[in-house]
């Protein structure tokens, strides 16, 4: 796909459909009125300018170093210079969204403190793809700070215009931050929570009939009872416990397992089916694989 480089805010208004902006190094504008163009469904953008936004209903997919943004009901987002954004659009949206776009061309505040300190903001850095939810009190802080840009460099400029809207800049910059570390503390809280009712419905399914009458388990009917994706499943459970859950998935089956070797006269084939393997050679591979012994053997160790 091709990569559109955008150099200038000037030109990012013209691609957008937007008029000129008043100021070459600086701009916000309502999000509703952004257009598409002739990129109707996808399109890869490079910008030379920091971008902030706050926004909803965008009725598109964002990709940020080739993850997906987790952006579907986020509100902000944050992309420094240099870094490759795609746009997929939903050609069954009607709408643009809404919300606000504030974008920064580092010539706007170089020679400043923003400008030594801004790449300290981790919520530029590409490792951080999920977006900024707010409260409605911390909404309205972030247009509060936007209207007073705003104001700022739509009234007449003078000598201290600029240092004016580099400190509300950095005003915004710092309370996203905060905002973000309230999130990260919710999110964890959130996040333990879900590994409860992971463990809770995986040792529920295994003591069930289900795996003999529905088979193995995968990690999408576990995403699904969880209501996420399997992608955002397995990342929350790796950066809570280092294990995916494919690998949570196989720790439970092993523990069932052993636990109907040690205490059943059941078969290593019966215990196969039990476990929802059509074909025993199957289980005792990853029998073997997780455990380092074969099935067989380790019901003997208990001999």
């Amino acid at each position: 796909m091709e990569i559109v480089r955008i150099k200038s805010i000037t030109e990012y208004h013209r691609f957008r459909g937007l008029p000129k902006p008043e100021h070459p190094l600086i701009s916000l504008v309502d999000y509703s009125m952004l257009q598409f163009a002739e990129y109707s469904q996808a399109v890869n953008i490079v910008m030379d300018f920091y971008s902030i936004a706050l926004k909803r209903d965008i009725g598109a997919k964002l990709y940020y170093g080739q993850q997906i943004y987790d952006f579907d009901e986020g509100l902000m987002s944050f992309i420094a210079p240099g870094q490759v954004l795609r746009i997929e659009r939903n050609p069954d949206s009607l709408n643009n969204g809404s919300g606000y776009l504030l974008q920064v061309h580092p010539d706007f505040i170089w020679g400043s403190h923003l400008a030594q300190n801004i790449k300290n903001y981790s919520f530029f850095d590409y490792s951080i793809h999920e977006a900024l939810f707010l409260s409605s009190k911390e909404e309205t802080t972030i247009l509060n700070i936007f209207e007073n840009i705003r104001q700022e460099y739509h009234a007449n400029i003078d000598g201290f215009s600029q240092g004016l809207i580099i400190a509300q800049i950095e005003l915004l910059l710092k309370y996203c931050e905060r905002f973000y570390h309230r999130q990260f503390i919710t999110r964890k809280i959130s996040n333990h929570q879900m590994l409860t009712k992971v463990e809770n419905y995986l040792n529920s399914y295994f003591s069930s009939e289900a795996p003999k009458k529905d088979g193995l388990i995968f990690v999408k009917n576990v995403a699904d009872a969880m209501n996420v994706s399997p992608d955002y499943l397995s990342s929350m459970l790796k950066q809570l416990t280092g294990k995916n859950a494919q690998e949570h998935i196989h720790q439970k089956l092993i523990e069932k397992a052993k636990e109907k070797l040690s205490v059943t006269q059941l078969s290593v084939s019966e215990i196969a089916y039990e476990l929802g393997f059509e074909h025993p050679q199957s289980f005792s591979k990853l029998f073997k694989k997780k455990t380092s012994v074969s099935p067989l053997d380790f019901r003997r160790s208990f001999n």
